[in-house]
């Protein structure tokens, strides 16, 4: 039997990550390692909660039921949209991100500026950008718009 040394490389040689961000060279945990995704799911959900409710106090309409308006759900997101354009230039993240230790910052590790948002936020309300990742996690909502989500 022929001796198969390449067959036999570690993870780490094969030019995949051990971890995610490994590539980038940020750190494996703690501050400014890749924002992992329960963060990640907090923050949205913190996020929705709050164009939800600014939606309901503009329009004074329950949007909490099953049986709200579809169209309400459009306004929720237009809310939602431009609460995260507004607040990743402002703040370095949306106020979910925030609260859940989270920046946006772009490869270099610089503020986001004022269009990569636009990309970032216009790509995430389509949903499907934002669900598919690298091996660092970056959805490619983040690729597309040169940003990445870390820990603060």
């Amino acid at each position: 039997m022929a001796n198969n040394s390449a067959g036999n490389k570690r993870f780490g040689d094969m030019g995949m990550s051990k971890f995610p961000g490994e590539r980038l060279g940020l750190p494996e945990t703690g501050t400014r390692s890749v924002g992992r995704i329960g963060r990640r799911i907090g923050a949205i959900v913190i996020d929705w909660a709050l164009a939800v409710v600014i939606m309901m106090l503009i329009s004074g309409k329950d949007y909490l039921s099953l049986t709200s308006a579809p169209g309400g759900q459009f306004g929720i997101l237009g809310v939602f949209v431009v609460l995260q354009i507004i607040a990743i230039p402002i703040i370095g993240g949306s106020i979910g991100h925030r609260l859940c230790g989270l920046h946006v910052v772009t490869l270099r590790g610089k503020h986001a500026g004022f269009w990569r948002p636009l990309v970032r936020t216009a790509l995430l309300a389509l949903v499907l950008p934002a669900v598919v990742w690298d091996s660092d996690q970056r959805g490619f909502h983040d690729k597309i718009a040169g940003t990445m989500l870390l820990r603060a």
